[in-house]
């Protein structure tokens, strides 16, 4: 086995053992953290000239922020649901338009919206339950 199929394997079992364990609040921050991935490494098949991979990955990151805007709750978010739904739609569009023009400034705009969205994110995470008996 090579050393970087054996890596992706690790990583497969990883991530599925972490879906398995998590709470809906951490899916969430997974999602984040699988788009910023997607797209720093859509950036870096930019810079290197991979065309086919960087649409591909560019295709990986919208597909996980449409994920994120089919999870929005708009009876309970209200008006933050409808401004996260308008963000993500631009969001979208910016990939869209990265992927069109190769345009590596529309990557790093889409990168640090999601990056301030994911520490807002992150910053409401449930306290964990206390544990019993102590």
């Amino acid at each position: 086995m090579y050393p970087a199929s054996a890596l992706r394997n690790y990583q497969q079992v990883s991530t599925q053992s972490q879906l398995a364990e998590a709470t809906p609040h951490r899916l969430i921050q997974m999602l984040y953290e699988g788009a910023l991935d997607r797209i720093a490494q859509a950036q870096g098949a930019m810079a290197r000239g991979q065309t086919s991979e960087k649409g591909v990955l560019i295709g990986k990151a919208i597909n996980i922020i449409n994920g994120l805007r089919q999870a929005l709750d708009k009876d309970k978010g209200g008006e933050y649901a409808d401004n996260l739904e308008g963000l993500y739609e631009f969001m979208s569009q910016r990939l869209l338009q990265a992927n069109l023009k190769n345009d590596p400034s529309s990557l790093e705009l889409v990168s640090s919206l999601l990056r301030k969205v994911k520490d807002g994110w992150d910053g409401i995470a449930p306290a964990p339950a206390p544990i019993q008996g102590a």
